[in-house]
């Protein structure tokens, strides 16, 4: 399904497995037909995650796959704390593990519902001149806009993941069409009502990034 809505679409996009737990997981996923897998064993030693980063990038790589892997641990707000990516650890992670795109930590945070945790520039800074590889930020929803336009404008940051900001424009939206109509039931008009405030959304997020 995610294949077909993508290749509907008029602009390039994959379907993309967020935070495979497993490279057995990702493998599946691209048996499936996932064009995107992300490996996260950002969790193990730094030995463990390079020999499953591999595992992965051997599979994808023979079907056209991208692959992105994360090294330093992004915490979740109240849950878990971060751990800051190490420049050189990331220079040992590429050379052995080249994948598409390395998510890192440096400062940005899981769940958080206001864009009030900036990242620490001087480590994305580190690890742009330890690597080559285009750099994602997973929590991007907690980065202040303004922050996100500048690593936009002037790092090598390429993607921002912003689920919880999309999630929460999500729930507001499904929440005030229920109140407009309590005895509404029908599952397609209800979630359908929530497609334009979720569009507005995103596109206010990827517009403030180049204004």
């Amino acid at each position: 399904m995610f294949r077909v809505l993508a290749e509907r679409s008029r602009v390039p996009v994959v379907a993309h497995l967020d935070h495979g737990r497993s490279p057995e997981e990702c493998i599946e996923a691209i048996e499936l037909g996932f064009s995107s897998v992300m490996y996260d064993g950002s969790a193990l030693p730094l030995a463990q995650n390079i020999e499953n980063t591999r595992r992965v990038l051997e599979v994808a790589r023979a079907v056209g796959v991208s692959v992105e892997a994360e090294l330093g641990v992004v915490g979740y707000v109240g849950t878990s704390p971060s751990t800051g990516t190490d420049p050189e650890e990331a220079r040992r992670f590429i050379a052995e593990a080249p994948v598409d795109a390395l998510a890192i930590s440096a400062g940005n945070t899981h769940l958080s519902t206001s864009d009030s945790v900036p990242v620490d520039l001087s480590v994305i800074r580190a690890v742009e001149a330890a690597v080559p590889t285009p750099l994602v930020l997973h929590g991007g929803s907690g980065i202040p806009r303004q922050q996100r336009r500048q690593l936009a404008l002037e790092t090598r940051v390429m993607k921002f993941n912003i689920g919880t900001e999309l999630r929460q424009s999500f729930g507001s939206a499904l929440r005030a069409t229920l109140a407009r109509d309590p005895e509404l039931f029908d599952r397609n008009v209800i979630l359908g009502s929530v497609i334009d405030p979720l569009a507005e959304a995103t596109e206010g997020a990827l517009h403030h990034l180049w204004r």
